[in-house]
């Protein structure tokens, strides 16, 4: 198992973004390595922080790396889209901060043994909750060729989804798929012999698509979003980071739905679907990481963060 490690990506903007205030209650969603927690715990006196991850290993390793705040530090093990019913049965209805770093952890990717990773032989699995029935095995070996396709076109935007999906059905006729290395070289054989000189380029969307399907990762993310941002207190502040299209396209269009003051129809004279504006945008734009980070932490190259204030 590779050793934990953890670099969280944009941390100083995450804070500052939080503006956390001592006695304030924040909202870890996704705790991991529990680098941006460490950050907002130093900066809580009679504050509470409230810390999410559904994956067994990030949150005792992180558990250990926060236990000089202990005391002010609840863990929760659960999918943080239950954050908003596991924060009330709490007894906390109303929140100061959220922060949500989504995707997948830097450990998890360099832990082969998790089968995340096409860079490296491991069985197939990517479950970030290792108690879940579903693995990336399961989704390879049993979906049909249209569902494969239609998986691979959807979370991973793949130009070449129905070519791979027709390959991965031929090939596992008479063999079984089960290691990330047999399945990156059936993504690659379907590619064009001038693509083939960074594996990444034909392996990434493949592999995103999967672990997409296997966590459930989209699914109930933009509820989620709204739930959260509407339990914080006037003042309070959300902040999520997203790594790829896909998630940045839901953190939009959560954030411009509640600071939307009527969705009623463009035509209607008048409004009558009551909604009014509930959080003010701090991010017409998303914060990127710096150069100098991008140079020393290849994951926050494609990171997006958003900010939203409750009003």
């Amino acid at each position: 198992m590779a050793e934990f490690s953890h670099v969280p990506v944009l941390l100083t903007e995450c804070i500052e973004g939080l503006a956390v205030k001592p006695n304030g209650t924040y909202v870890d969603c996704t705790l991991g390595g529990g680098g941006h927690s460490e950050k907002i715990a130093e900066r809580l006196k009679n504050g509470k922080l409230i810390a999410f991850d559904k994956d067994e290993e990030a949150m005792s390793y992180a558990r250990r790396r926060l236990e000089a705040y202990a005391d002010r530090t609840i863990y929760i093990r659960d999918d943080f889209k239950n954050a908003p019913e596991r924060l009330r049965e709490a007894g906390f209805d109303k929140i100061d901060g959220v922060l949500m770093d989504l995707g997948v952890s830097s450990w998890q990717l360099d832990s082969a043994e998790r089968g995340f990773s096409y860079n490296a032989d491991a069985p197939l699995d990517m479950r970030m909750d290792r108690s879940q029935f579903l693995t990336a095995f399961n989704i390879v070996n049993e979906y049909g060729e249209n569902d494969l396709a239609d998986v691979l076109y959807k979370y991973g935007e793949e130009r070449l989804s129905r070519r791979i999906a027709r390959e991965i059905v031929r090939y596992r006729q008479d063999n079984t798929i089960s290691t990330t290395g047999q399945l990156a070289a059936i993504v690659e054989s379907c590619y064009p012999a001038k693509d083939r000189y960074s594996r990444a380029n034909t392996c990434k969307r493949t592999f995103q698509a999967l672990r997409i399907e296997v966590n459930g990762e989209l699914n109930g993310l933009e509820d989620a979003i709204k739930e959260l941002a509407l339990m914080l207190v006037p003042g309070g502040r959300i902040c999520v980071i997203s790594f790829h299209s896909l998630e940045d396209r839901i953190v939009k269009t959560a954030f411009r739905y509640l600071e939307s003051d009527c969705v009623c129809p463009p035509r209607q004279p008048v409004c009558t679907c009551g909604k009014r504006s509930e959080i003010r945008i701090l991010t017409k734009k998303p914060i990127t990481a710096s150069e100098r980070e991008r140079e020393t932490n290849s994951r926050s190259q494609s990171a997006k963060l958003r900010i939203a204030e409750r009003i």
